[in-house]
């Protein structure tokens, strides 16, 4: 561990704090779920490590960031346990800051009594979203509705869609594809539903439109359908957040237009961050939205992060390490555990204006190459009884899809290796799914860019209603 490194950390968050407003009371959050108190896991005396002995270090140098208790939320939707108001306050200090936009910010009224997937408000964007989507289009939607978060609470999400210029003139109603993509952010500003309503800005993902898959299935005649997956909180990383705003994304697209859009196809893609939410809501199908699993006819995903244990032996660390913090952030603030765990230099990081960054920006913290182990309270922390709760809810494991999957990987993928992406191919031909999977060769940008072409002309089958290959079968996996 080199010491340069935990110090250029900390003048990192000591300047983003200065510039942001972090010792400001935290509003009460509504509909936020109380969890029981978690009980302190003290380092052991004799651990003679490094790590252990920085954490204390950074404890005993570093106070614990200045966050007023706030009240704790109430309402119907509320637990009736309770949590020591220093986690509760921190929990919401580390959520991210409001944009200015209330179909973001605000917390719909009586939000319990929607269905899941009902519509909260529209606005008509197509003076924004045209400009960038470029091809020619009828109308963009940004739609806000009721969705559950990661343990089934009401939530909210929001998601754009787009529908073509041109009239569908293909067989049955216009089909849609669900495209999710990568926003692995932490601010609300960083979503496609953000830079669609408002325009380009320095904190647009270029993988809004690279590669191109809005403006290809537009011009093909198909309406599309771009879910900010992640979130009110900005839950980057947590599959059932996503999975569960993906879904609700789908059924908000019927109720509001029954008519083009009931009886359509719909068809999900989605590579890295974008196949976090697509991993989840294959698997969220048939217990959470199973009116959908015969609208749903496909799903590719590609450069998958299935498996969060090998991820934290593979993004930990090196230059991914600042992707891989804010993913542990963004789980965070859905699962507290894990804030719990966390030492006074990563609360100063998770509260200050590092909540809000974007990512394009992380690769400036990746630079330093800091493991995780720097920012917990307990010894080895990959490897705790919290990781492994964590590493197991996240894998989803022994969930059937309840659609085909393509799915592809980079075979010299260094930071999302193809063994999580093979390990789900196999897991779920072992359940009966119609899956093909495909190696392809790169890394994760070059792998991206080789195996988009395939996978982009197996998604347009599954949308002209052709069956669905299953090569589990050939390669002996059922």
């Amino acid at each position: 561990m080199s010491c340069l490194r935990v110090i250029l950390f900390a003048l990192l968050l000591v300047c983003s704090t200065a510039t942001g407003e972090a010792a400001a009371e935290p509003p009460a959050v509504p509909g936020l779920p109380i969890l029981p108190e978690l009980p302190a896991l003290p380092i052991p005396a004799d651990a003679g490590q490094i790590l252990p002995d920085l954490q204390q270090w950074i404890d005993a140098i570093i106070p614990p960031p200045p966050i007023a208790a706030a009240p704790l939320p109430s309402g119907p939707m509320v637990e009736t346990t309770t949590v020591s108001p220093a986690l509760a306050a921190l929990r919401q200090a580390a959520l991210p800051s409001a944009i200015g936009d209330p179909i973001f910010d605000a917390w719909p009224v009586d939000l319990d009594s929607y269905a899941a997937g009902q519509v909260v408000e529209v606005r008509d964007i197509s003076a924004t979203a045209a400009p960038l989507v470029l091809v020619p289009i009828r109308q963009a939607l940004l739609l806000k509705y009721r969705t559950s978060d990661s343990r089934g609470a009401p939530s909210y999400a929001t998601a754009t869609l787009i529908i073509p210029a041109s009239t569908w003139s293909g067989p049955g109603p216009r089909p849609v594809v669900v495209n999710n993509l990568p926003i692995d952010g932490l601010g609300r500003d960083c979503t496609p539903g953000y830079t669609l309503a408002h325009g380009w800005s320095r904190n647009t993902n270029m993988t809004d439109f690279i590669p191109p898959t809005t403006q290809l299935a537009v011009l093909r005649g198909y309406a599309v359908l771009i879910p900010d997956h992640e979130g009110p909180w900005m839950a980057y990383a947590e599959p059932y957040v996503a999975g569960h705003a993906v879904l609700d994304a789908i059924r908000a697209v019927r109720e509001l237009r029954p008519d083009e859009f009931g009886d359509s196809r719909f068809a999900m893609t989605g590579y890295s961050g974008g196949a976090i939410a697509t991993h989840g809501a294959v698997k969220l199908i048939d217990s959470y939205a199973p009116e959908l699993s015969e609208s749903i006819v496909g799903a590719a995903l590609g450069g998958v992060p299935a498996d969060y244990e090998i991820l934290a032996r593979s993004m930990n660390g090196n230059l991914a390490s600042g992707v891989f913090m804010a993913a542990t952030f963004g789980v965070g603030r859905e699962r507290p555990e894990i804030l719990a765990r966390m030492n006074n230099l990563a609360r100063w990081a998770a509260t200050s204006p590092l909540k809000d960054l974007c990512g394009s920006s992380f690769g400036a913290v990746g630079v330093l190459m800091l493991p995780i182990d720097i920012a917990a309270n307990i010894p080895d922390p990959l490897h705790s009884e919290v990781a492994a709760d964590i590493y197991a809810v996240t894998r989803m494991a022994g969930i059937k899809s309840a659609t085909p999957l393509y799915i592809y990987n980079g075979e010299q993928e260094f930071w999302i290796p193809a063994e999580g992406a093979r390990n789900l191919y196999l897991e779920q031909c072992g359940l009966g799914v119609a899956a093909v999977y495909r190696s392809v060769l790169g890394e994760h940008i070059i792998a991206g860019g080789i195996g988009y072409p395939e996978a982009m002309l197996w998604l347009d089958e599954r949308l002209r209603g052709q069956p669905a290959p299953d090569e589990c079968g050939a390669n002996g996996q059922n």
